[in-house]
């Protein structure tokens, strides 16, 4: 992040950030391997030690591509990092089906995971065709190790503190109320994933550039974060409302039970994709001390919703935490993010006001929908309950002012890719 974030790298910077990550994927794996047999003796099960000391092994490999793909990502060569992204998947399918056949059983998904791994660190290498060079001692690196150490103890903090959920329901109530956590939440998190993602990757480099302009940088971050509430908050709506029927027809009757469960986590899926987005205005504006600062309130803010529904078993974890994020964390991260830098507080609320709006009429009329008519085909009902949530949500941004402007500039962004997609293919 330090490499897509600068303004202006040289060659010997981005070697040096290289050997950096490459001794540090190595000590994590190393780590991590010394660990298994604790990890398998805190779950209970010998088997994690095996699975633990091969999945440390891709580490490593996350270490050597780090620089490259932050190099294609502020090249902006996102044609290049799709196409490595599938090539892994793929590989990784593969290897998982190969390793089935020849009847390794579990281990096939966890061959799979180092074979994903391996093909994205050899991807990189060949798509960005840069090599690094010796480390320097005096490169200047010193401000980006900083910027990084930050962000790197961000992100081990909300990653403790975003998955304490699935560690402390698997040593409290067991494989089965976890197996459904995990579930309800993995299929409440993949189209989450599909927006931030890849706006993630346009919207860094991008406003990286506009920090030194700030009017255009609030309007360009507010414009896109615009973008993500409309697509998110109805989507999201919609997958509450019709919990039972989607994960009847994604897992299976067998998986029944984890529908209260995605319906609860669904109401911290509403803000969670704008939330995500504070991330580019700590990570743009080189304030990534404030947001390790953040990491430790709302990493501890979550940390305790988790621990506060833990007795209620899976389903009261994703109603504590979920009922907390929405009523306390995510207030308090936007007035946090807001102090400082040309975003405020109230600009979050007046971007997102009018698709929260409209997604809240489309809820009230999806559980009136589901509570007055029945429908004895749980496909029937999606499709009719889909189609209630975008003629809701249309209908009610067209009436407020603020909404019109919104589906304006979404019809003229979204005219303006056609054309240029249609000039690439002339």
């Amino acid at each position: 992040m330090a490499t897509i974030q600068r303004a202006e790298i040289n060659h010997g910077q981005v070697s040096t950030l290289f050997w950096v990550n490459a001794v540090l994927g190595i000590v994590m794996m190393v780590l991590l391997a010394a660990l298994s047999p604790v990890i398998a003796k805190f779950y209970g099960e010998p088997r994690l030690t095996g699975i633990t000391f091969v999945l440390a092994s891709a580490l490593a490999f996350s270490g050597l591509m780090v620089q490259h793909e932050a190099l294609l990502r502020r090249q902006m060569r996102f044609t290049a990092l799709g196409a490595i992204q599938i090539a892994s998947i793929l590989a990784g399918i593969a290897t998982a089906i190969v390793s089935i056949w020849y009847g390794a059983g579990y281990w096939a998904l966890v061959f799979k995971q180092v074979a994903e791994q391996v093909t994205s660190t050899i991807g990189v290498w060949l798509m960005c065709g840069w090599r690094p060079g010796p480390p320097l001692r005096y490169s200047g690196v010193r401000s980006m190790l900083a910027f990084g150490r930050d962000l790197t103890g961000f992100s081990l903090i909300n990653y403790f503190a975003r998955n304490l959920d699935t560690v402390l329901i698997g040593w409290r109530w067991g494989a089965q109320q976890l197996g459904m956590y995990d579930k309800a939440y993995q299929l409440l998190l993949l189209p989450i994933q599909q927006i931030n993602t890849p706006l993630a990757a346009v919207a860094t480099p991008a406003l990286s550039r506009l920090v030194d302009a700030p009017e255009r940088y609030r309007h360009a971050y507010l414009r896109i974060l615009e973008k993500v509430a409309m697509l998110a908050m109805p989507q999201v709506v919609f997958m509450i409302a019709t919990s039972d029927w989607l994960v009847w027809l994604l897992l299976g009757s067998q998986w029944s039970d984890a529908s209260r469960i995605f319906a609860w986590l669904g109401f911290s899926a509403l803000v969670q994709p704008v939330s995500n987005t504070t991330g580019w205005l700590f990570m743009t504006q080189g304030r990534t001390w404030e947001m390790f600062q953040w990491g430790v309130i709302g990493g501890g803010i979550a940390i305790v919703s988790i621990i506060a529904g833990l007795p209620w078993g899976a389903v009261g974890v994703a109603a504590s935490y979920s009922i907390i994020g929405l009523v306390i964390r995510t207030p308090l991260l936007f007035w946090f993010v807001g102090r400082n830098g040309p975003v405020q507080a109230r600009d979050f609320y007046r971007a997102i006001a009018p698709s929260a709006y409209a997604s809240f009429c489309a809820l009230l009329v999806l559980l009136a929908f589901r509570q007055w008519l029945e429908v004895s085909q749980p496909i029937i009902g999606l499709l009719i309950a889909f189609a209630i949530t975008v003629v809701i949500t249309l209908l009610v941004l067209t009436i407020l002012p603020a909404g019109r402007l919104a589906l304006i500039d979404f019809s003229s962004l979204f005219t303006l890719l056609v054309k240029s997609r249609r000039k690439k293919l002339v």
